[in-house]
């Protein structure tokens, strides 16, 4: 069965940092692009960041760039998102999804069962 588990969320201040963790199971990481999103309430789901199957190409929204950082061990079946002086328009449950490439910070196309549950981020003093 595929899936992808988020973690790593929680409440954090303003300006300070989490890292997020996406591990896959049921499917090869290697043969995938992984890309991080987030919803806020009341909004649309957005790409925040991708990252090409070997790493070697990474991929930010404007909003996040010089902020985040994604990475991947794949040996380890796991995709981070490093994420650095949060401010409050940063919080949303984020979700990983794969693709068979980024087109920008968004993998693409999207493959069926790519959703996890999420994690949630709450950036609050």
């Amino acid at each position: 069965q595929v899936q992808l588990v988020e973690s790593g969320g929680g409440l954090v201040q303003p300006g300070g940092s989490l890292r997020l963790s996406c591990e896959a199971s049921g499917f090869t990481l290697d043969y995938y692009a992984i890309g991080w999103f987030r919803q806020a309430p009341g909004k649309e789901r957005e790409g925040v960041s991708c990252i090409s199957r070997s790493g070697g190409s990474t991929n930010y929204a404007d909003s996040v760039k010089g902020r985040f950082t994604i990475s991947r061990d794949n040996a380890k079946n796991t995709v981070y998102l490093q994420m650095n002086n949060l401010k409050s328009e940063d919080a949303a449950i984020y979700y990983c999804a794969r693709g068979s490439y980024c087109s920008g910070y968004i993998p693409y196309p999207l493959s069926e069962g790519s959703w996890g549950q999420g994690t949630r981020v709450t950036v609050s003093s």
